[in-house]
């Protein structure tokens, strides 16, 4: 039963249980860059599995109204297809950056990662030399010599820039534009000087726009003074940087094209870096508490959820691996480290009912600090798992600070086969290592037989500013084209999420220092030293796991887009072949 699959297609969710799928064999497996991609075309039929489950439909007012009648002990349940809410928005300010090479500087340093946390450098004095630090420019060339086409060919070049020189199409993605303009500026940095910015517009290098069409060369151009002016923030050469934002706020607007936004942001956070390195006062804006806002329900959650692929690609393939490794308990219990809306659990209960032999009992712990909010969630699984006939407990784990979790606040038998489920948590904690390390010590202590991982596969823990900026813009240039091609351009969530979740990110990132930065994001490859401290070996994926990574994709209108690839053991999700989500499973040895 270890490749089992479960099925959504025939499942009907007033209580009519599903059978259980078969095992996926034979898949073909082609290798891109180094990179194993799955591709769901070449496997064939698989009948009704998982055909119906791509999206949770449209009613989340009845998720809301349930919330506000939860008192209300006799109230019918909600269908899944009224919950869309599974709250993916841990990531939607931080996303995957495109694979390059190793950067000591652009990476939290392995002698470091006992905390993950990087030293914080005081101000460095101003420096003469005009152009990027060496190693800004070796991750701009990193990312340009990455440069693909669509189709996924490497264009052939002669030289490091001529698949700039000559475009031979047009229809560049954002991140593709900001390659372009990356190379460009290579190309320019040490000829020309910010106080000359009138030949800036007269580039040199007449070729380097062949292929593109008008608007995208005022989209490289835009991008060239956007890195002009960071690498001036980068020197505190903040005269010279802010006539630079001055142009670049005059070209670009926070409704217009990708990648017009793109750099309407990050002039907003280099503005704000600006502010604060030379003690101006800050505006007066009403703060936006994020991580709340992601804790919680919203409209924007909930459209992010339903039209953006990531989030389901990682949540069902994460809970068929769980599916699996409980196929033959009688108990199970789930340790969810922040629960949210819960909806990934009715997955787990459909496959569990699906068993040829009774469940004695399912068990979820919700850690959290809200208690009203867990409160909710539970009676609304409760009711859920009632419409099944399965045997259902559900706990609260209240604990106002991550320091204070202990072993015996889960209520653990011997008999259960447990499972730890981590939805984007882990990182919240990268500024904070000692409650970090502190719930590490409680899952290790309690000994799971799988640790589900689903995190931001997005380096953004630089204490370089020039090489944290890059990394940061390349990474947001992927996620407002996923935007652009996934919500509709008239949509209120589209402004609110890209104002709101994604604006505020990109300033904490590029604007903040020491503890008032907040988001750190590290990449797998640190995730996996860390673990290794606590003697956490990486499992394989299963092929089913694969399977409905891909499948869930495909339900997407924008799924094409959508590229699923794998580092070693872990699964990466993302968009044109930029990696955003990271999906890996642990057991302690």
């Amino acid at each position: 039963m270890a490749n089992t699959m479960f099925s959504f297609g025939e499942f009907n969710y007033g209580g009519v249980q599903d059978k259980l799928g078969s095992t996926v064999e034979n898949m073909e497996v082609d290798n891109i860059g180094g990179k194993q991609v799955y591709e769901a075309e070449n496997w064939g039929s698989f009948g009704s599995l998982c055909s119906d489950y791509g999206i949770y439909g449209n009613s989340f007012s009845d998720y809301r109204k349930y919330q506000q009648q939860d008192q209300q002990q006799q109230q019918q349940p909600q269908l899944i297809s009224d919950y869309g809410v599974f709250d993916d928005m841990q990531f939607q300010y931080g996303a995957l950056s495109p694979p390059l090479q190793a950067c000591l500087e652009e990476i939290a340093k392995l002698e470091n990662i006992p905390t993950l946390v990087p030293h914080v450098e005081p101000p460095k004095k101003e420096l003469k030399r005009d152009i990027f630090p060496v190693a800004g420019l070796d991750l701009l060339n990193n990312y340009g010599s990455g440069f693909k086409r669509l189709n996924g060919e490497r264009i052939s070049e002669s030289n490091p820039y001529a698949a700039y020189t000559e475009v031979k199409s047009s229809n560049l993605s954002t991140e593709e534009i900001m390659r372009v303009a990356g190379a460009r500026f290579i190309r320019t940095a040490s000829q020309v000087s910010a106080s000359d910015i009138p030949s800036m517009l007269s580039h040199p290098f007449e070729l380097s726009f062949a292929g593109l069409s008008d608007e995208e060369s005022r989209d490289v151009e835009l991008v060239e003074f956007l890195l002009a002016s960071a690498e001036k923030v980068g020197y505190q050469q903040y005269e010279r940087a802010t006539k630079l934002l001055t142009l670049c706020e005059k070209l670009c607007s926070d409704r217009g094209n990708p990648v017009e936004r793109v750099v309407f942001y990050f002039c907003e956070a280099l503005r704000d870096k600006i502010d604060r390195e030379t003690g101006r006062p800050a505006q007066n804006k009403q703060a936006f508490d994020m991580e709340k806002a992601m804790m919680s329900p919203s409209e924007t959650s909930f459209a992010c959820h339903n039209k953006i692929p990531f989030g389901q690609v990682a949540q069902f393939a994460g809970i068929q691996a769980i599916v699996e490794k409980v196929a033959e308990a009688k108990k199970v219990h789930v340790i969810d480290l922040e629960i949210r809306s819960g909806v990934q659990w009715t997955v787990l209960m459909q496959a569990l009912a699906s068993r040829d032999f009774p469940l004695e009992l399912l068990k979820i712990s919700a850690v959290g600090t809200s208690k009203e909010a867990i409160q909710n969630t539970g009676k609304w699984l409760e009711s859920f798992a009632k419409t099944m006939n399965l045997p259902f407990s559900f706990q609260m784990v209240m604990v106002p600070d991550m320091l204070d979790l202990k072993e015996d606040m889960f209520e653990l038998d011997s008999e259960e086969t447990v499972a730890v489920y981590s939805q984007f948590v882990l990182r919240c904690m990268v500024p904070q290592p000692d409650r970090l390390e502190s719930v590490m010590r409680v899952i290790k202590s309690i000994h799971p037989s799988v640790t589900v991982v689903t995190e931001v596969e997005a380096n953004h823990n630089s204490p370089v500013f020039v090489n944290r900026f890059i990394e940061t813009l390349f990474f947001f240039s992927a996620f407002f084209d996923c935007v652009e091609t996934c919500i509709e351009k008239n949509d209120p969530i589209r402004e609110s999420l890209e104002s709101q979740y994604f604006g505020n990110g990109i300033k904490n990132i590029v604007a903040t220092e020491g503890e008032e930065r907040k988001i750190r994001h590290v990449k797998i490859d640190i995730w996996r030293a860390f673990f290794a401290r606590y003697g956490m070996e990486e499992l394989e994926l299963s092929s089913s796991s694969l399977y409905q990574a891909e499948l869930v994709s495909k339900k997407f209108p924008c799924g094409s887009s959508c590229t699923i690839t794998m580092d070693g053991k872990t699964l990466l999700a993302g968009w044109k072949g930029t990696p955003l989500q990271s999906l890996s499973l642990w057991k302690f040895v």
